[in-house]
Order: C-alpha cells, then structure tokens, then sequence
C-alpha cells in the first residue's frame, strides 16, 4: 500500500465525520458514517482480577448488549485488551479481528459462539465502511500490534501499548501527515515492583526516545492513552507502578511538539476529528463516570512497600480444597514442573537453595525449600544448604493462578527481599527476576490461562 502522502489522494468520497469515544484503557469506539468499530474492548471493572478503572467508571452491561459494533479489533492477548467476559455481551455475529500467534485463542473465541472470527497480518489493510484498519508492527512482534485507523480523511495511529522500533518509524512516519496519535502514556514497573529491594525508583518522566518518536511523527493531536487502571485501594502499587503523571505527560510532550495539542479522554468521553480541528461530541452512554474524573497519578518511588504477610491478610481465606491443591503444588506439581523450564540466564546453571513463602490470610508463611541443580527440584530440609534465591506469595494468589489463570501483574509475588551470601549476592548481578522458578513454572510455557479459565466458567453457566 503507498505512503498516505497527502490528504486528498485518501479522501473517502462521502462527507461523514469521524468520531473516536474513549472506553477503558486501551478501549475505542470509532465512529464514521453511520458505521461504528472498536478496539480492545474492556467492559469490566475491575478488569484482569485487580485492575480498577482510574478515574472510576461503571458500565450499563444491558446497553452494551444492545450495542452493534461492525467489527471489533483486538491488538493483542494480555488479559487487559483481550477479555472473553467483556466480549461475551457483544453480538455473536460481530467480525472480531485479532492480532495473536497462538490458534488457541482463536480456537476460544469460536468456543464462545463468535462465527466471524479473523487473524489479523501486519500491514495487511482491513476494510470496515468507510475505515481502513491497518495493523502496524510493534517491538514485540510476536506479542503486539498497533492500528493505523483512516477514515473521513483522517489518519490516526493507535499505539495501543507498543514500543516502536527505528524501522517501524521510518515507516510510519512514511504514512504520515498524522493527524491523532494514541499513545501509552505509562511505563508501568511491572517487574520492578516484584523485587522493590533490588530497583531504584524510576524517574518521573518519559523515556527520551519517546519525544524523538512523536516529534518524528508531528501529529496534531496526542492522547495519552493505554492506562487508566490502578489497584486495589490498599496496594502500595498505587504510588510504586505507575510513574509518569498526566499532568508530566502533558507538560513535556506540550514543550516538545508546540504545534500539537494534548488531549485527554477519559472513559465515555467522545470528540469529533476533522480538518479544522477536534470538537466535542455526545458521550457513550453505556459507560458511566463516578466521581471526579480528572484525577491523577502519584508516584512515591518504591513507597516502603510492606511485608508480604500484611498484603496476603487483604484477601480472604482459602478453602479447604483450595488449600490443599496449593500445598499439592508445591509439594508435587512444581517439582515436576520445575524440569521442563528453562532459565534466562546462568544464575540457575550451578546449584541453589531456593526457599518459597506461602501466606495464609492472617500473614502466617508457609515455608518451602528446594535444591535447584540443572532441571532438578527436590524438598529438602530448611537447613539443607545457603539460601540462593527466595520468593513469597499469598496463598490466595497463588491458587488464583492454578485455577483462575490470574496474571503476574496481579499476584503481589516477591522475588528475593533479602542479601544472601557474598558469592550468591554477586552473581545475582547477572540474573532476571523472571528467573524466579515459581515464574517460570507457572507462566514459562503456558498461552491464555486467563482467557481459559473465562471460558470454563462461561461455558458452565446455566441458561
């Protein structure tokens, strides 16, 4: 397809107006000439088990099954943009257009009743109406996408949550002028939170790169978009995870392209894209905004965060199966799990002692020790040996990642809150938390656990 080198070349022959309302996140409706299309639709809150809408919102789910979409697209599968309990009110008729490497996925969404189910190929152009949807390569291709939406002679670029690469922005910008950019505004320390001791606090403000990108792209319009979540009120995540405020974001991307105009659309919230600039337009009444909506991030460093027996008394007690699958865990399924990972980097290639810490709702630890030598994993004794790595967990949240496929983001895991010994200390300079044996056996090899246990509890509904 040519570069959209001028505005007349893609001017679609009709006059009708483009309309982009915000939902969740990374949630759109796009709106053109009597067609509507969507992207990464999340109508839930909490959404991915702990992530609360911010500012808050609900969501009239009897409107939303009333709602016809002409297509919906999906950038990618994390649990926050591709929800099977969300896209379970929709029509299921409605064309789902999904960027994923994994058929499995797809294979669920038919389960789910979708007839018109589709993988989406890069630079492959989808026509919807009077759209043209274009998925755009992101750093991470074989995770996510990013759209490219054209409509009424407009050109936007839905970032979505992708880093771009120097390639890809040539070519973007090759598709340029840009008229909105949508773009994740947040850098979100999503594994520095999981070993606070071991991390510095991030800077408050946006990675240099991102300036250069969106000077590159000149858009004369930027969304800070693809966040608008934080945790439950207690967690010390809300002042440790989210860094860059909207005001920074605002404040820097307004000194580095003068000529563009930052604008913020929180949930419902709706405006009109022309060639004479962006205009108010009726909010989607199905989802609905409660309290104050301009509402802001604060950042707090690392935040003294506290013990993981203060955490695991938020959440209530286990059953006595629950308990006993845990503790089957890890006494039997993680060793056997153990040697089918494999690790990032060297730490784990000689022995190690590795102690796991299980908490109870009343911040009681259950402990657990392994030798760790090659794909080994044996019990053995507290005392069996120094101490080599070492991660804690609630016991709520370790089941609810057996049985309900919750994501790391959400578990409030712990990786190595302590010093070991010098040679270990030393050497652990080298290693990635993703190291973490609990990590590796619960996600190393494992696709769409979240969206599989929706699917269970969906399908086992009565009707």
């Amino acid at each position: 397809m040519p570069p959209f080198t001028g505005r007349a070349l893609y001017m679609k022959e009709f006059t009708a107006e483009l309309t982009i309302s915000r939902i969740l996140h990374a949630g759109y409706v796009f709106e053109c000439g009597g067609c509507r299309i969507a992207f990464d639709t999340i109508f839930e809150n909490p959404f991915s088990r702990n992530c609360h809408a911010f500012p808050d919102v609900r969501f009239d789910l009897d409107a939303i099954r009333r709602q016809r979409f002409d297509a919906v697209f999906i950038s990618h599968f994390h649990d926050d943009h591709c929800s099977l309990e969300s896209l379970d009110l929709l029509e299921r008729a409605t064309p789902i257009y999904l960027y994923c490497q994994f058929e499995a996925l797809f294979d669920m969404l038919r389960q789910l009743g979708f007839t018109n189910v589709h993988a989406l190929a890069l630079d492959r152009a989808v026509e919807v109406g009077p759209f043209t949807v274009i998925p755009r390569e992101a750093m991470d291709i074989d995770v996510d996408s990013m759209f490219q939406v054209r409509a009424a002679g407009m050109n936007v670029l839905n970032v979505v949550d992708s880093w771009i690469d120097d390639g890809t922005l040539a070519k973007l910008v090759a598709q340029g002028p840009w008229d909105m950019v949508l773009w994740p505004f947040q850098t979100m320390r999503e594994l520095e939170v999981l070993a606070p001791s071991r991390h510095a606090a991030a800077p408050p403000g946006l990675p240099e790169e991102w300036i250069a990108q969106l000077q590159a792209l000149a858009p004369r319009y930027v969304v800070p978009s693809s966040c608008q979540f934080v945790h439950e009120p207690w967690s010390w995540y809300n002042r440790a995870f989210f860094p860059i405020s909207y005001a920074r974001f605002g404040q820097e991307v307004g000194a580095a392209l003068p000529e563009a105009q930052v604008v913020r659309l929180n949930p419902s919230v709706s405006m009109r894209l022309d060639a004479a600039g962006l205009h108010p337009a009726p909010p989607l009444d199905w989802v609905i905004p409660v309290g104050e909506q301009d509402v802001d991030y604060p950042y707090a460093g690392n935040a003294a965060p506290p013990p993981t027996g203060e955490i695991a008394r938020h959440f209530a007690p286990l059953g006595a199966r629950e308990q006993a699958r845990v503790d089957e865990y890890c006494r039997q399924g993680l060793v056997a799990k153990y040697g089918d990972t494999d690790a990032g980097s060297a730490y784990f290639d000689q022995p190690r002692i590795w102690r796991l810490s299980v908490f109870d709702h009343a911040g009681q630890a259950g402990h657990y020790h392994y030798r760790l030598d090659g794909d080994s994993a044996v019990l053995v004794d507290g005392a069996a040996g120094p101490l080599g790595w070492s991660t804690e967990i609630p016991a709520a949240k370790l089941y609810a990642a057996l049985a309900l496929g919750e994501s790391l983001t959400s578990m409030y895991m712990r990786i190595n809150d302590g010093r070991f010994e010098p040679d270990a200390e030393r050497e652990l300079q080298e290693a990635d938390v993703v190291d973490d044996p609990l990590i590796r056996c619960l996600f190393g090899d494992t696709f769409g656990a979240y969206q599989a246990a929706q699917l269970r509890r969906l399908l086992a509904r009565p009707y």
